[in-house]
């Protein structure tokens, strides 16, 4: 009997080994299976430029695009469109309402910080869900894809007055970048009184990184007394740049907003901050008649360039209240760069906000997909990709939306 229940007990021991053997290999199989789809599902995305190959400068309907993949199809592998970028819908951005005439449009919103903006249509945004089903990937599994740019050029004011001084540290994945070649642009707006519209100069300059990655920018021939400026701030060592964006503006309580309208037209709406509501429908700025003069400087070399197909010359002025929201200006679809919207109310309320024109130019980060919440397994893969010529890391995480399965 002792013999017996020795062996029976043995023989549990070893099946409850084996089980948790077995289990151990299978769930290791299918981790394993599961970050093969990540890396492939990456490079399927990258490496592809959708169907049409120019779905990221048409409009976008129900039924468009046909295929999804953000690679632009005029350049080498994993070289991406700064178009398709544009009109991924960002996860982590909230979306912003507009209301003109009785009509409420809600925007996709992936604003970095105050005075940057990047808000297009949700009607012109391709969706998570929508995605999901041309990867073919809808119900059974769930990914999140973030694209940031690998050089971080971040700025800080050091004084504004007698010297105008900013503080660039330009760092790379964790380090700093030290002999950085940096070119920057310092725009600088004086209001004026009504009905005239605010003017701005475009100073630039040239310096380099030292061995921690900072450099000292100041202009003493500069005097931002009751003026708003901005800087944009380009970095670049051995193949990689970034850029960098630090703005001040005197009057924040009004403003002027640019919104995306059409992406074959080059149509970017100007419009009163008056529009914008909270989510109770309430307006969240004042009404306040605002003066606007607006640029267009191409990344190529920071020039002011002409609007409106060419019959606007390099600037366009105007006025908006609550009565007359929104106005509209039309980009050189071809071209990349920043919209620059100086506005003011008075003499000495003035302030400054720009928009990117393609992904790029401002060094925007996005964040487009699900989240993983209490997965039990998220696999992570990485890519390193060029948007016109700046280089971002794209990041795929992949889940299983049923737990352990077998992955075919």
């Amino acid at each position: 009997m002792v013999s017996v229940v020795l062996f029976i007990a043995a023989m549990l021991l070893f099946m409850g080994l084996f089980n948790q053997t077995i289990q151990t290999a299978t769930v290791y199989q299918q981790h394993s299976a599961l970050a093969t789809k990540t890396s492939d599902l990456l490079d399927n995305m990258l490496l592809s430029s959708g169907t049409p190959v120019d779905w990221g400068k048409r409009r976008i309907n129900s039924t468009s695009p046909t295929g999804f993949g953000l690679h632009d199809e005029a350049l080498a592998q994993y070289q991406l469109s700064p178009f398709s970028l544009m009109r991924l819908e960002s996860s982590a951005g909230k979306p912003v309402n507009y209301e003109v005439g009785g009509q409420t449009t809600t925007y996709n919103n992936v604003t970095m910080n105050s005075g940057e903006y990047l808000l297009v249509p949700h009607s012109e945004v391709l969706n998570y869900s929508y995605a999901s089903k041309l990867l073919g990937t809808n119900g059974s599994y769930g990914f999140s894809l973030t694209l940031a740019p690998t050089v971080h050029v971040s700025i800080s004011i050091v004084e504004s007055l007698p010297t105008l001084t900013f503080s660039v540290n330009v760092t790379g994945t964790g380090l700093p970048l030290a002999n950085s070649r940096v070119i920057y642009y310092l725009i600088t707006v004086s209001g004026r009184d009504a009905p005239n519209s605010p003017v701005y100069n475009i100073y630039s300059g040239a310096s380099s990184t030292d061995a921690g990655g900072m450099v000292t920018v100041s202009r003493d021939d500069v005097d931002v007394t009751q003026k708003s400026y901005a800087l944009i701030v380009s970095a670049s060592v051995s193949g990689l740049s970034g850029v960098g964006y630090y703005s001040n503006s005197l009057h924040n309580s009004s403003y002027v907003v640019p919104l995306v309208s059409n992406f074959e037209t080059g149509t970017v709406n100007l419009a009163h901050s008056y529009g914008i509501l909270d989510d109770a429908g309430q307006n969240v700025t004042g009404s306040e008649s605002l003066y606007y003069n607006v640029t267009f400087l191409p990344v190529s070399d920071m020039t002011r360039m002409s609007l409106n197909n060419g019959t606007g010359g390099s600037w366009v002025c105007g006025n908006l209240d609550a009565s007359h929201r929104v106005d509209s200006v039309n980009l050189d679809t071809r071209n990349l760069g920043v919209l620059v919207v100086a506005y003011s109310t008075g003499a000495s309320t003035s302030g400054v906000v720009v928009m990117p024109w393609g992904f790029s130019p401002l060094g925007f980060s996005v964040t487009f997909g699900g989240q993983p919440g209490q997965q039990e397994w998220v696999s992570t893969d990485l890519r390193q990709v060029l948007v016109n010529n700046i280089p971002y890391q794209a990041k795929l995480m992949f889940w299983s939306n049923e737990g352990h399965k077998v992955i075919t």
